[in-house]
């Protein structure tokens, strides 16, 4: 597989585990979702699914490169991750919706 193709697998990785990561947060499900909160279950899934796609695609950087360049992709890949979820969550926080739509709506918690 080429380099390229792995590091666009990376970008996509560290984006979706950062919007699960903040669409974890009460304050962001809530701009994604509406005002019912996120049932406690997801809370704890979403955490768990975004730091485990996040350091998969620290493996995927380093399955493609010697460690201090993989590294280094990796944390430049990280950093522009965040800040596209940032703005997206500015914006236009609806379009992070689809990440969570297998989550069914809580009535409480």
């Amino acid at each position: 597989m080429p380099d390229s193709l792995l590091y666009a697998v990376a970008l996509v990785a560290n984006l979706t585990g950062l919007a699960w990561l903040a669409l974890s947060m009460d304050v962001h499900w809530e701009q994604a979702r509406g005002t019912v909160p996120a049932p406690r279950r997801a809370v704890v899934l979403l955490r768990w699914l975004g730091t485990a796609v996040v350091a998969s695609s620290l493996a995927v950087c380093l399955s493609v490169d010697h460690g201090s360049m993989a590294s280094l992709v990796w944390f430049m890949v990280l950093a522009g991750s965040a800040l596209t979820i940032a703005f997206t969550l500015a914006w236009m926080p609806r379009l992070l919706a689809p990440l969570v739509a297998w989550v069914p709506a809580a009535t409480s918690r």
